[in-house]
């Protein structure tokens, strides 16, 4: 008679788990082991899969990415859902930053945390984790201001003031408020320009 043994979940958690680099990440991408295809980002060396992207997901973006081009014109680089190098083993993928300027518009090496004037994540069913795991590391990284778009809520909250331990600042805007961002005072969002609702 042969006996089985189960493995508890408390013994599966105590099993290491295998971080990786930036560079490994990119070899890996090279190998073709992850595609462009592959909807993913790094954090804390460990590949995330990242929620589907929802038509009015999109929608929020797209109306962030037309006012942001349009207010700043060369003053800053808008960078939509591409990667941002917080370490050696965080890269995330924001929905869209706001960059210093630079003449190659970042084609010799993604933007860092010195290069960010402001981050914006839109989440719909990604609330939790955006706010519990993406915006921590964001503010021991230095970004100085980050935008969480919830959905849900027809909210947009801001951080500011980065400190180790978070953001020492939240507001709340909602539609009829007005966006500020601290990089530059000369620009002004309506909220309802950016969530104008759901038809």
């Amino acid at each position: 008679m042969t006996t089985q043994t189960k493995t508890s979940p408390a013994k599966v958690l105590d099993l290491q788990i295998r971080r990786f680099t930036v560079a490994e990440y990119y070899a890996m991408a090279e190998a073709g082991i992850l595609t462009e295809d592959d909807r993913v980002e790094l954090i804390d060396g460990v590949i995330v899969e990242m929620a589907p992207v929802g038509s009015r997901h999109v929608g929020v973006v797209n109306g962030f990415n037309r006012a942001f081009t349009e207010a700043v014109g060369r003053r800053a680089v808008v960078q939509v859902q591409s990667p941002i190098q917080l370490d050696d083993g965080t890269e995330p993928q924001p929905d869209l930053a706001l960059l210093q300027e630079r003449a190659d518009l970042y084609a010799s090496g993604h933007a860092g945390p010195q290069d960010v004037l402001l981050l914006i994540e839109v989440a719909d069913s990604s609330v939790g984790y955006d706010r519990n795991e993406k915006l921590p590391r964001y503010a021991r990284a230095g970004i100085p201001e980050v935008w969480l778009t919830l959905l849900p809520e027809d909210m947009v909250e801001s951080h500011t003031e980065p400190t180790d331990n978070g953001y020492r600042v939240t507001r709340r805007f909602r539609p009829g408020d007005v966006l500020r961002p601290d990089c530059f005072d000369d620009i002004e969002i309506p909220v309802e320009a950016i969530l104008p609702g759901q038809s």
